[in-house]
């Protein structure tokens, strides 16, 4: 990996390209981030930059976070991100980092944690289908046969069961960046991302193609 950033999710919308055609689009504030702490072979056992994003309060910071940004000699941010890089020779403790790493046409994964749904049913969890919806089937949305009787009387592990639906750290793989917006730096990216309005992501340059 080479380059990254937190970003916010501001929300989605629609642009058009030069042949008229509709791109949907999903607007990210992209930082401006700050160099936090570098970490090397050395004394972490890999490389890797810390960055901070999102103004805090002091008040609001617990003493081990104030810690760790008074020794960098920075003001508190609000999130925290580890983004591990071949060379970290390019980056100091206090940089910033804004939109400006990326360009448009580039490819991009982007990482957050993704809606949470609540505790749903087997139907829209896992996409299984109903039973007759006839007052006399007496099956409509159940989850179905939990296996034999006797032998092994248990429920196997992995039964696709009714549960709690969503909030996971979810990462879509090759979305490619639109637009770069330096002024408002922002970044539009083509397609969807995790999470909901004002979720924190984490973009960095795509896995797959480099």
């Amino acid at each position: 990996m080479n380059k990254g950033l937190i970003a916010k999710k501001i929300g989605m919308t629609q642009i058009f390209d030069e042949n008229g055609a509709v791109i949907p689009v999903t607007v990210l504030e992209a930082g401006p981030c700050t160099v936090v702490q570098i970490k090397n072979e050395e004394t972490d056992g890999y490389k890797a930059v810390q960055l901070g994003f999102g103004d805090v309060k002091d008040k609001k910071v617990i003493k081990p976070i104030k810690g760790h940004f008074n020794k960098a000699k920075l003001a508190p941010k609000k999130h925290l991100r580890e983004f591990r890089l071949d060379n970290i020779e390019d980056f100091k403790v206090g940089n910033e980092i804004k939109a400006d790493i990326f360009q448009a046409e580039d490819i991009v994964d982007i990482q957050g944690v993704s809606k949470g749904k609540g505790f749903q049913g087997v139907i829209k969890r896992h996409g299984q289908q109903r039973g007759p919806m006839g007052h006399g089937s007496m099956y409509h949305r159940r989850p179905g046969s939990m296996g034999a009787c006797a032998t092994p009387g248990r429920v196997f592990k992995g039964k696709k069961l009714p549960g709690h639906m969503g909030h996971v750290t979810v990462t879509i793989q090759n979305l490619r960046v639109v637009r770069v917006d330096l002024d408002k730096n922002v970044i539009l990216v083509k397609g969807s991302v995790p999470g909901p309005k004002g979720a924190i992501l984490k973009v960095k340059n795509a896995v797959k193609k480099g």
